[in-house]
C-alpha cells in the first residue's frame, strides 16, 4: 500500500539518487579530464607524443573499463571500507561510481579533443602559444559542445551504475527497486522506480543537450 511512508521512502530516494550521480560525475570529471587530456596530449598524434605514458593510461582505461560494474562494485569493497568506512550506502557507492566514472569520461574527453581541427591548433603554433595554452584556450573551448554531450551521457550512464549499487545495498532508487520490487514481490513499487529513473536521465538529456546547441557555434 502507497503509505506515507512509502511515499517518504521514494522521496528519499530520489534524493540518494541524485547525490550519487552528481557527487560522483563531479569527482570523476575532476580526474578524468585531466586523463583526457593527458590521452590525446601523448598519443602519436598529439600535441606531445609519449608512448609509454599513452600505453599506460590507454591499459588503466581499457582494464576498469572490461570489468561489468556489479563485479566492480564488489571486488573493490575493501578499498571502499577503507576510504568510507563502510561498503554499503549511498556514500560508499561514490567509490566505485568514480573508480568507472574516471575511465569512461577520460575517453570521452580524448575523443572529444581529437576532432578538433588540426588547422585551428596549428594557427595557435604559428603564434607561438605554448602546449598549456593550446589545450586551455583551443582544444577544450573547440570541444566544448562534444564534451558537453559527452557530459550528458556520462550522468546517464553514472545514474544507471547508480541503480545496480542497489544489488548491494548501495541506496537510491535502485535499492528500493531490488529490496520492495523484486524480493517483496511489490511490482507497483518496482515499475515506479524504473519510471523515476528513466525520467532523471530524460531530464539530465533534456538540459545537457540544450546546453550544447547553445554553445555549438555551428548553430
Amino acid at each position: 500500500m502507497w503509505t506515507e511512508e512509502v511515499i517518504s521512502m521514494i522521496i528519499k530516494g530520489i534524493g540518494e539518487t541524485l547525490y550519487m550521480t552528481l557527487v560522483s560525475t563531479l569527482i570523476g570529471y575532476l580526474f578524468g579530464i585531466p586523463m583526457g587530456v593527458l590521452l590525446a596530449v601523448s598519443d602519436k598524434e598529439g600535441l606531445r607524443p609519449n608512448a609509454v605514458l599513452y600505453k599506460v593510461l590507454d591499459v588503466i582505461a581499457n582494464i576498469v573499463r572490461s570489468v561489468p560494474f556489479l563485479i566492480l562494485l564488489i571486488l573493490i569493497q575493501p578499498f571502499t571500507r577503507f576510504i568510507i568506512g563502510k561498503s554499503y550506502g549511498s556514500s560508499a557507492t561514490i567509490v566505485p561510481l568514480v573508480v568507472a566514472a574516471i575511465p569512461f569520461i577520460g575517453r570521452m574527453v580524448e575523443s572529444s579533443l581529437k576532432e578538433v581541427d588540426n588547422g585551428v591548433i596549428e594557427a595557435a603554433r604559428s603564434m607561438g602559444a605554448s602546449d598549456i595554452r593550446i589545450v586551455m584556450k583551443v582544444l577544450l573551448v573547440e570541444a566544448r559542445t562534444s564534451l558537453i554531450t559527452g557530459a550528458t551521457i556520462a550522468v546517464g550512464t553514472i545514474l544507471g551504475y547508480s541503480a545496480m549499487a542497489g544489488c548491494i545495498g548501495g541506496g537510491g532508487l535502485g535499492d528500493i527497486a531490488i529490496r520492495y520490487g523484486y524480493y517483496r514481490y511489490q511490482a507497483d513499487i518496482m515499475v515506479v522506480t524504473v519510471v523515476l529513473l528513466v525520467l532523471l536521465v530524460q531530464v539530465f538529456q533534456s538540459v545537457g543537450m540544450a546546453i550544447a546547441n547553445r554553445l555549438d557555434k555551428r548553430k
